[in-house]
């Protein structure tokens, strides 16, 4: 079976065409700068042909959702996101419906149903609403923070060299366990529902920021406020935990961070 992995330019990408092959599936990568932003539809649809599933990674909060300043870190113009958001899907969806393809999978973020009336959430929720209801078959994958993600996450919240974060609860997790339930999910019929994944701990989102910092001898520092907002939304103390059916990855953040850092011999 063939498989189009859409890659948005992040860490996923490689790990996801891996682990498609690893799955026994054939994969076509279509990388971002040459991905559907710049292609007409008759192109679209050429790369997608004869593809039986396509694994959209565009979806989780990125840089690239706004513009990052030194004053306010990332500030998010919430109708041009729409507006670019919008009119990718759709063009991805038409040309999917044309070709046949049976099967879209999805990476979303866990939450997003609870705070997705604001900010880079807003537009990943549009995104959701329009998967489901194209027509075509579909499986969307929530995941929490990956841990790959963290400098992203550090740099979308720098104020003045202050990384301003609220102490909300999460559950990171490894990129490569994103990955490897993405190609499973391409592998097996459509969800026509929502799976998520998560790490094996729970922790504060600062914490998640602030270890990784420390770890790298990072010259910025963490700083708490419930008043902060993370990719423009407002989140609640346990709005980025999953539920109660979430499979749970196993890497533990340390170990990344150890790998990460080369020091591999830390335990803690």
């Amino acid at each position: 079976m063939r498989v189009a992995v859409l890659d948005d330019g992040g860490p996923l990408g490689a790990g996801t065409v891996q682990q498609a092959k690893h799955h026994g599936l054939d994969v076509a990568a279509i990388p971002k700068p040459a991905g559907i932003d710049s292609l007409a539809q008759a192109e679209l649809e050429g790369k997608l042909a004869g593809c039986s599933a396509v694994i959209d990674l565009s979806g989780p909060p990125g840089l690239d959702d706004g513009t990052l300043t030194e004053e306010y870190g990332l500030v998010i113009d919430e109708e041009s996101l729409l507006s670019r958001v919008r009119h990718s899907t759709a063009m991805l969806l038409a040309a999917e419906a044309a070709v046949g393809v049976h099967h879209h999978i999805a990476l979303s973020v866990v939450g997003v149903d609870r705070i997705g009336t604001r900010g880079a959430f807003r537009g990943l929720r549009l995104k959701e609403q329009m998967v489901t209801r194209s027509g075509i078959p579909y499986s969307i994958i929530r995941s929490t923070q990956v841990f790959e993600m963290v400098d992203d996450v550090a740099e979308a919240a720098t104020e003045d060299w202050i990384v301003w974060l609220p102490p909300v609860q999460t559950r990171p997790v490894a990129g490569d366990e994103v990955a490897t339930l993405l190609a499973h999910t391409a592998a097996f019929p459509p969800l026509q529902g929502v799976r998520e994944i998560a790490g094996p701990e729970q922790f504060r989102l600062d914490v998640f920021v602030g270890e990784a910092l420390t770890a790298e001898d990072e010259h910025r520092r963490v700083f708490t406020d419930w008043r902060s907002t993370f990719f423009g939304s407002r989140v609640r103390r346990n709005d980025l935990l999953p539920g109660p059916d979430a499979y749970i990855a196993h890497q533990p953040y340390w170990e990344w961070l150890s790998d990460r850092t080369g020091n591999g011999d830390s335990t803690s």
